[in-house]
């Protein structure tokens, strides 16, 4: 699997510098590539690469880069409000559907994205997917923060 983990980072890196600066802090890379096989029920692989140590973001859970190698991959639906989240997407690179649906069953949205794109998903019942659609890999940087209670 290390070996696999480089592959994702020297491919990725060959479109974006994935390196973070903390305040106060050296700067530094990915620390950690997790590979998810599939996500939420998708196509495909996706990977998340962490540049955030655990706890380090002020009221957020995620902010992390995820990667869809291939066309097709995809991120299955999946909701944010049991976790009372909201979660952002910045397509850094790449070409991508992004589909959204109220409830379990009816789309109700289609977008195409491209390199500087973002969305927004937040409340009940809303679930959320992007798949691949382009001949090179689809970054994205997503933001998870917590819900005011």
């Amino acid at each position: 699997m290390e070996q696999e983990k480089q592959q994702v980072i020297d491919t990725v890196s060959r479109y974006v510098d994935i390196n973070l600066t903390p305040f106060g802090k050296p700067q530094r890379g990915v620390i950690d590539v997790e590979k998810r096989d599939p996500m939420y029920d998708g196509n495909g692989v996706v990977y998340m690469l962490s540049i955030f140590e655990k706890d380090e973001l002020v009221n957020n859970r995620i902010g992390t880069y995820m990667v869809l190698l291939n066309k097709g991959d995809q991120a299955g639906f999946h909701e944010h409000y049991s976790k009372r989240e909201q979660e952002l997407y910045v397509i850094v690179h790449g070409e991508g559907e992004y589909i959204e649906r109220i409830g379990k069953d009816t789309v109700t949205r289609k977008f195409n994205l491209k390199k500087g794109n973002v969305t927004a998903i937040s409340g009940e019942n809303n679930y959320h997917s992007i798949i691949n659609t382009g001949d090179e890999p689809l970054v994205i940087f997503v933001i998870t923060t917590y819900e005011k209670v």
